[in-house]
């Protein structure tokens, strides 16, 4: 699975960050970076959490799994 972001969407909330800090990043200007677009298997569960978590709904995941 690969997880996208809209960035023009993104306020900067945080939430995926406080989540999965290895997996996303906010920056000081409130714009969200993924620092990984393909998911690890072990960590699915928690980007699900993540990106249904978004108050913006800025992420969402693709592909298969």
């Amino acid at each position: 699975m690969r997880i996208a972001a809209d960035r023009t969407r993104c306020e900067g909330h945080g939430m995926c960050e406080a989540l999965l800090p290895g997996i996303f990043r906010v920056d000081d200007g409130g714009n969200v970076t993924v620092l990984t677009d393909q998911v690890p298997e072990a960590e699915l569960d928690d980007v699900r959490l993540a990106v249904d978590s978004c108050p913006v709904e800025a992420l969402r995941l693709s592909g298969s799994g």
